[in-house]
């Protein structure tokens, strides 16, 4: 189902249900959706065209198999012909109007994901120019002219990032800055929406200090183990091996197994699984590796041992709140603090490994990983990711005061729309 942002016009918002939701959402993402949600998709840009690219992807959906819906109010947009206000290429068709934005938008795009890098900028007296390279396929270094929707390569592609920087040192001089221009407010805006909270001004889009994921102490893990069975009289304890002990819920249903000797940060220490019923098949488990914080393990089993009497909630409600930032993936969509000290994961096509929380930014360099199977209910779930934004508060530092940047002036105003005749 499309329909229009009810805050950001003409943002649409994609929501999928059924049983092909998975695919529809990455199919979506390869035509310019991003998740926001298990179930809703964005589409932000630059150029003002959502609709246009909407109507585009639906009618691609609709050939893939898929069954879509159109809301009046953006089927109406649809419908309806515009121009941009005092555009600066009068000669230029619809088509090529279109054609100029969609460039602008995808080198919007590739700045936005680290594909292109801003070396310096410059204001040229007219507007905005820039010099940067491409970090991936075919990598060439050039120089940019404009803002927004008007944002184009020049002609000239340059063989080194040396040569493309002592152009533009020549070219602009003394109006050369470091590093890329300050956001407009129209990217300013598109950011908000796809991440779920303001972007930073030009002094805080330097790299956010890293901090380290938060771990447990060795030992900490054989310590919990021991106040567990100590204090929760639920547990009943086995040590059928020197190297394994075995919790098992007084309910028959839950069983938690221990690793004594895993110490590396991929050893597997815990496995924690849930059945239905005594001899029931099993719903859901999970594994937590060697210096996973304890409160994370503490939090699942505290699920186990007394889970709460309320509906489910989403995993994710609570991550937008604490400034963690969400990015879609075609095969998943993670939330990471502002922080990079934890990332929370949910990969919708796995089974063994449908939800995944891991220290740190990168899940090939975890610091530790908890994974959960389908299955896992939606209340744990929020809690875990509860539980982890407590963790990264106790470590984030104290923000660094920052000087407000100087206000820009305000985007071009599209025309009055006109419905086609």
């Amino acid at each position: 189902h499309f329909t229009l942002h009810p805050d950001h016009h003409p943002a649409v918002i994609a929501t999928t249900s059924g049983p092909t939701s998975d695919a529809a959402r990455s199919d979506l993402h390869d035509l310019g959706f991003r998740g926001t949600g298990p179930t809703t998709m964005l589409m932000a840009r630059i150029d003002r065209e959502e609709p246009h690219y909407t109507a585009k992807a639906a009618h691609l959906l609709q050939q893939y198999g898929y069954t879509t819906e159109i809301d009046p109010a953006l089927q109406e947009e649809i419908d309806t012909e515009w121009t941009w206000a005092n555009y600066p290429y009068p000669w230029c068709t619809r088509d090529e109007i279109r054609a100029v934005s969609a460039q602008a938008q995808r080198i919007h795009d590739d700045i936005a994901e680290g594909r292109l890098i801003i070396h310096l900028h410059a204001d040229d007296g007219h507007t905005t120019v820039a010099v940067g390279s491409y970090t991936t396929g075919v990598r060439r270094h050039v120089h940019l002219h404009g803002e927004n929707h008007l944002r184009q390569e020049t002609d000239i592609i340059f063989d080194t990032e040396a040569e493309a920087v002592a152009e533009f040192h020549r070219l602009y001089s003394v109006a050369v800055r470091p590093g890329p221009a300050p956001l407009t407010n129209l990217e300013q805006a598109v950011r908000r929406l796809l991440t779920g909270k303001p972007p930073a001004t030009t002094a805080e889009q330097a790299p956010a200090p890293s901090v380290e994921p938060p771990v447990a102490e060795p030992g900490e893990h054989e310590a919990f183990l021991q106040a567990l069975f100590a204090q929760e009289h639920q547990w009943e304890r086995y040590r059928p091996f020197d190297e394994t002990t075995i919790a098992s819920h007084e309910s028959l249903t839950v069983r938690v197994e221990f690793d004594h000797e895993a110490r590396h940060r991929t050893d597997v220490a815990w496995t924690i699984a849930e059945y239905d019923g005594p001899v029931g098949e099993r719903l859901w488990h999970a594994t937590i590796t060697a210096s996973t914080p304890v409160a994370l393990i503490h939090t699942i089993l505290q699920h186990l041992d007394a889970p709460p009497l309320v509906a489910a909630r989403e995993a994710h409600d609570v991550l937008p709140d604490a400034g963690w930032h969400p990015t879609s993936h075609p095969a998943r969509t993670t939330w990471t603090a502002a922080t990079g000290a934890i990332t929370f994961e949910h990969t919708p096509h796995s089974t063994a490994d449908r939800w995944t929380l891991y220290g740190g930014d990168n899940l090939d360099r975890a610091a530790w990983t908890i994974r959960l199977s389908a299955g896992a209910g939606g209340d744990l779930l929020a809690e875990l990711a509860s539980t982890a934004t407590i963790l990264v508060a106790a470590r984030t530092p104290a923000p660094v005061p920052r000087t407000a940047p100087l206000p820009r002036l305000p985007m071009p105003v599209p025309q009055q729309r006109t419905h086609r005749g």
